[in-house]
Order: structure tokens, then sequence, then C-alpha cells
């Protein structure tokens, strides 16, 4: 992955930081490299919907915005990624203690990045994916 920004990582690190809704939701950056980002969330009642499983918009915003940090790697200091179509499977019905989500670019373009992501639920046992995402981000200049 060719990487247009040599300061990525703490652009991408600010990004996080600076998401009001992630940083509520209690999401954390724990890795990243070029084209790829590895986050998690530790899971409390406030993230479960009322049959006890984590909600689906938990998961889809981890895959969301795991994504997009992918994604964020790879473009200019002047430009930011915006989702502009995702699709998320849910495998089954998701319960534990913490969640890990996997991002990575497929295929980096100018206009548009297309990624997956990967969310896994970790209780007792190994961690179980949960869910998968198909992202497409496109790519826009910074406003002023």
């Amino acid at each position: 992955m060719t990487v247009k920004d040599p300061h990525y990582a703490a652009r991408v690190r600010q990004l996080f930081n600076q998401a009001r809704f992630i940083q509520d939701l209690g999401i954390e950056l724990d890795d990243l490299a070029p084209g790829r980002t590895e986050t998690s969330l530790r899971v409390f009642p406030r993230h479960e919907q009322q049959n006890g499983y984590i909600h689906a918009g938990v998961l889809a915003t981890l895959a969301d915005h795991a994504a997009g940090g992918a994604a964020g790697t790879l473009v200019g200091p002047d430009e930011i990624v915006l989702t502009a179509e995702f699709k998320i499977n849910f495998l089954r019905a998701a319960r534990g203690v913490r969640l890990t989500c996997t991002a990575k670019v497929l295929k980096p373009g100018r206009m548009l990045i297309f990624a997956e992501s990967e969310v896994y639920a970790h209780a007792e046992a190994a961690p179980l994916l949960v869910a998968k995402a198909m992202v497409t981000l496109a790519v826009l200049q910074r406003e002023a």
C-alpha cells in the first residue's frame, strides 16, 4: 500500500481522539499500519440491546469507523475519507466482555477506497467472528 502522508499514523490517531461519538461508545484504536487498523471496545450494559446482546448499531459503528481509519492511512494530508456505502452481515448474536475489529483496505483508489472489517466478540472462549462489513469510502479534499 502506498502512503501519501508520512505522518499518517498521528493523523489517524487524532481522527479517533476527536470523533465524539466514537469516544462516547468507548472505541479505541489499538494498532495501525498502511491500509490496516485494529480497534477494540470494552463492552458495558449500555452497548446491549433489550435481549442482552450487543446492539447491531455498536457492531456496525465499530466496523465502519475501523474501515475509515484503515482508508485514512492511505490518503494525503489535505484529504479525508467519508463512508459512501457499507454492507454488514451479522453472522451471529454477539455477547462478550470485549469486541475487536480488524479492518483492511482491499483496493485503494484516487476517488474511492474499498475496505473490509471483521468484528470479533471475546467471552470466555476463543474470539468469535460476529460481523463482517464491506465499506466503500469516498476520498474528499479537506475543507479549510
